[in-house]
C-alpha cells in the first residue's frame, strides 16, 4: 500500500528557514500529484502547496513567495522549502497524495516558529 513519511520539522526563529521532505513508497509516484497541508488545533487542515507530475505548482496565498514545493521522481520524494518563516506558520505539516480517488496522508511533522 501507499506510505508517506515526513521529516525535517523542528523549531526555528521568525525569519528563518526550514526544509521538509516526504518519502513515498508503494506507489509509482511519478504520475501522481503531491501536496503539503498543515493543521493547527481548532482549525481545519489547509492546503499549503501542490505539484503535479509535470511540475505545475500551486500555493496558498499566505505562503506565496516564501515557500517552494519540489519533487524528485527518482528518489520518490517531495520537499517543501520554507523561507521567511512567521509564527503563524506554526502547525503540523502533512504530506498528501490522491490516487484512484483515495487520499493518502503521512503521519505529520511539527513546525514551530518562535523566538
Amino acid at each position: 500500500q501507499v506510505q508517506l513519511v515526513e521529516s525535517g520539522g523542528g523549531l526555528v526563529q521568525p525569519g528563518g528557514s526550514l526544509r521538509l521532505s516526504c518519502a513515498a513508497s508503494g506507489t509509482i509516484f511519478s504520475i501522481y500529484p503531491m501536496g503539503w497541508y498543515r493543521q493547527v488545533p481548532g482549525k481545519q487542515r489547509e492546503l499549503v502547496a501542490t505539484i503535479t507530475s509535470v511540475l505545475i505548482t500551486n500555493y496558498a496565498d499566505s505562503v506565496k513567495g516564501r515557500f517552494t514545493i519540489s519533487r524528485d521522481n527518482l528518489k520518490k520524494t517531495v520537499s517543501l522549502q520554507m523561507n521567511s518563516l512567521k509564527p503563524e506558520d506554526t502547525a503540523v505539516y502533512y504530506c498528501n497524495s490522491k490516487q484512484a480517488g483515495i487520499n493518502y496522508w503521512g503521519q505529520g511533522t511539527q513546525v514551530t516558529v518562535s523566538s
